[in-house]
């Protein structure tokens, strides 16, 4: 029975972050409690562990005597939260290189490979994550694990951001720039390298679109 209710919970939490990616449920939108318990013809406890579980991602906001909401990243926040970013990764870049190696060349090889199938599946979740663990795990490779968690921060709340806010499009296109990076790395060219990457930080902010339509009031047609 645990085994069933653990598995109800995955796949409400699943239908909820796919209308959260499709942008049928909007930064801001209220997630009623028995709205959802009606709509997927279950308790309310398991939309309350579904809900709890989407907050642990960041995809909700938990509020008392209010509810739940869908996370609503501000415009703002984004620009920070990049800006910060290009400084950081920068100069992350010139110390990669500093001490690049072909096993390491190969690792992000890897990782771009498993990008590109995570885009061409169209699996939004999968190649969110992907698109901002490349950053995480150049710092990783360099052995530097506070670099590693201060990337991790911040990828965290960018990765609400783009997950919301980047369109399949836009999200091959960064996969296509992190195949030049490590190009550049791999041709020991520094300066293309650094330039490379402060202008794919650029594009991913510049892709984002916060003038999306209004929020679906109706849950039952947002989730069909």
């Amino acid at each position: 029975m645990r085994r069933m209710d653990n598995s109800t919970t995955s796949l409400i939490a699943a239908r909820l972050t796919r209308a959260i990616v499709e942008h049928r449920l909007q930064p801001g939108t209220k997630l009623a409690e028995q709205k959802l318990a009606d709509h997927f013809g279950v308790s309310r406890t398991l939309v309350r562990q579904a809900l709890f579980q989407l907050s642990q991602n960041r995809l909700v906001r938990l509020e008392p005597a209010r509810g739940a909401f869908v996370a609503a990243p501000s415009a703002d926040e984004a620009r920070q939260v990049f800006a910060v970013r290009r400084m950081l990764e920068a100069e992350m870049v010139r110390a990669f290189m500093r001490q690049v190696t072909p096993a390491k060349l190969r690792a992000l090889r890897e990782h771009v490979a498993r990008e590109k199938q995570a885009v061409a599946q169209g699996d939004a979740p999968e190649r969110t994550e992907l698109l901002g663990d490349f950053h995480v795990r150049m710092a990783e490779l360099m052995g530097n694990q506070v670099l590693a968690q201060m990337l991790g921060d911040l990828i965290s709340r960018c990765s609400l951001i783009t997950l919301m806010y980047q369109s399949a499009s836009a999200a091959a296109h960064s996969h296509e720039e992190h195949a030049q990076i490590v190009k550049a790395l791999g041709a020991k060219d520094e300066e293309r390298a650094v330039q490379l990457m402060q202008a794919h930080l650029l594009h991913v902010e510049e892709s984002l679109t916060f003038d999306r339509q209004a929020p679906v009031n109706d849950l039952s047609l947002a989730l069909s």
